[in-house]
């Protein structure tokens, strides 16, 4: 197979896994329909090779026909041709259309996980965004393979009932009643075969979503001495897959057992009726073994079609959980008309404001280009007012110069206004280009400058190929001050109007955290700067401090005057009962 296009996406229908299934069929409508051919083309041309060989046998060895006996081996030698060319064709079709059914699936998951962002975690569990490129694709993608076959397999029955019929009577009607009592036996076991794979794909996800977290928390279950606890937890619920998919397996087993026995004892019933018509000379040499040879044959396709019914179920099964990740939409999305309200109001998008934010639900005003350090009695409630400030949970009654959060168009608002908490990732790769985007060079002024006022310069010294050095996933190959340094210079470079920092310095040491303190109100002169922290060194150096109790702006001002004047944030920042 030469190249594979990429293909292009588009919007599917999540109103249900049978819909989003009928909608991949759709979009890849001409490959399918070409590898459905190819498979007609290839079970036909094996379902008239018995014929072809009892055409051989009595026009050609029985009658002792020289010409008869090329002509017919001819035709079987065709035929076996046809078949192996037809059989190829089908093969590059089916793994077109697996492949195409499955990196579609990819993409569209991706592409909602990127467009859902920092609400995706708290609407659906980790583990069922990674089960679905793990597992479910494999399964959507294994149904667009097997409709090629499938369809073969269909028409290849209907012929050899024809062929039969129109031969032996008897033998055609024992075969058309013979193949729909199969199904039917083969019937009931689809069922809970369906229902124990919706639970084992439950499992797996919630399986995969442990397994994320004991590896991103790792360092933290050794450092409190709670990774056997952990690894506990993770035996067991991996027991209860385990025994989950035991189950399947024995639904599975049986399954697999009645595609072999009901067709064999299908073709040894076809066999007996067919050698006792050739013993009373109702039907020639030939066509016994034509019989013989039409029965052999439809093994494959009664196989094919219940290995199409165990795939199907599969993927369905597979298509609800890309459904359920598909139809979720964004709770934070641009209402219709966002840049026409921000129009309206004097504030074009394209235009660079002052940074000045008001927060009615907590009272917070941020002047333009300050420096202001938020202490909250309750850390919860610093996450919550970072999270509307930067419009990650709904910001309702936050304006920004002037303009509701709310009105302004999404994507330009994370231009404006960057919240840089403790939950981002460094990225796998060039460490220059995780920093400051792709193409950075390392001799640039602004990442050097980024990286003195995050105290960051050791990092990068301590590195053998420098900014050039290839990082690990999620940035493993650091200790957790490291990559909180490394965050901080990357959001310094980012250099945003508002920049909303959650416990900046919370994984240093007080000797850094005292020069990153020093530096970040000079680097950020002239840009509004909201640090949330009870650090008493970041507080000290704060043009303003406000503390916040119960949601609400209690006090505000110095550092020092609120520690004289106001109990409960001396308790809060000071670590002492109030």
């Amino acid at each position: 197979m030469r190249h594979l296009p990429e293909p292009d996406p588009g919007i599917p229908d999540t109103r249900s896994a049978s819909r989003y299934l009928i909608w991949l069929v759709r979009m890849q409508w001409t490959s399918m329909t070409l590898g459905a051919f190819w498979g007609v083309v290839w079970m036909v041309s094996q379902a008239l090779m018995p014929a072809a060989i009892g055409k051989t046998i009595d026009a050609g060895v029985t009658a002792r026909d020289t010409a008869e006996l090329w002509r017919w081996s001819a035709v079987v030698f065709g035929l076996g041709c046809l078949t192996g060319i037809a059989g190829i064709l089908r093969h590059r079709c089916a793994v077109t259309n697996w492949l195409t059914a499955a990196y579609r699936t990819v993409q569209l998951t991706a592409r909602q996980a990127t467009e859902l962002g920092a609400t995706l975690p708290g609407r659906i569990a980790t583990g069922d965004v990674v089960a679905i490129g793990t597992a479910d694709t494999s399964s959507i993608g294994g149904t667009m393979d097997v409709s090629a076959r499938f369809a073969g397999a269909v028409v290849s029955i209907v012929l050899v009932s024809v062929l039969l019929l129109s031969t032996e009577v008897r033998i055609g009607l024992t075969v058309l009643i013979g193949v729909p009592l199969i199904m039917a036996l083969v019937g009931p076991l689809l069922k809970p075969m369906h229902r124990r794979q919706s639970e084992v794909r439950a499992l797996q996800g919630q399986l995969t979503g442990r397994a994320n977290d004991i590896v991103a928390g790792l360092r933290v279950l050794r450092g409190i001495g709670g990774e056997p606890e952990f690894a506990e937890r993770y035996r067991e619920q991996s027991q209860r897959l385990r025994f989950a998919g035991v189950r399947v397996a024995r639904v599975e087993s049986v399954l697999e057992s009645a595609q072999v026995l009901l067709p064999g004892l299908f073709v040894v019933g076809v066999t007996w009726l067919a050698a006792r018509l050739a013993v009373s000379h109702e039907i020639t040499t030939g066509q016994l073994v034509a019989f013989y040879g039409y029965a052999a044959f439809l093994v494959l396709p009664l196989r094919t079609i219940t290995e199409a019914w165990g795939k199907l179920l599969r993927a369905h099964v597979a298509a609800t959980k890309v459904v359920r990740v598909l139809a979720l939409s964004h709770p934070l999305a641009d209402p219709a008309g966002a840049a026409a309200d921000t129009t309206d109001t004097g504030a074009v998008a394209d235009i660079e404001g002052t940074g000045a934010i008001v927060d009615q639900h907590s009272g917070l005003q941020l002047k333009p280009g300050s420096f202001t350090a938020v202490a909250a009695a309750d850390p919860a409630e610093a996450i919550e007012l970072a999270d509307r400030l930067g419009r990650y949970s709904a910001a309702d009654g936050v304006t920004l110069d002037g303009v509701p959060l709310e009105a302004l168009p999404l994507p330009r608002l994370r231009e404006r206004v960057l919240v840089a908490d403790n939950d981002a990732r460094l990225f796998a790769g060039r460490l220059a280009d995780g920093l400051a985007g792709p193409g950075a060079h390392g001799d640039g002024g602004d990442i050097t400058s980024a990286l003195h006022t995050a105290a960051a310069e050791d990092i990068i010294e301590a590195l053998p190929a420098g900014l050039d050095t290839a990082v690990t996933e999620r940035g493993r190959s650091f200790s957790g001050g490291q990559q909180q340094r490394l965050r901080l210079a990357r959001a310094l470079l980012a250099d945003p109007e508002v920049l909303l920092l959650v416990e900046p310095t919370s994984a240093v040491d007080a000797h850094t955290e005292a020069r990153i303190a020093d530096r970040l109100a000079r680097a950020r002169t002239g840009r509004t700067t909201v640090v949330f922290t009870t650090s008493p060194l970041m507080l000290d150096r704060a043009e303003r401090v406000v503390f916040l109790a119960g949601g609400r702006a209690a006090a505000e001002g110095r550092h020092r005057e609120l520690l004289a004047t106001v109990p409960a944030y001396r308790a809060t920042v000071t670590r002492e009962e109030d």
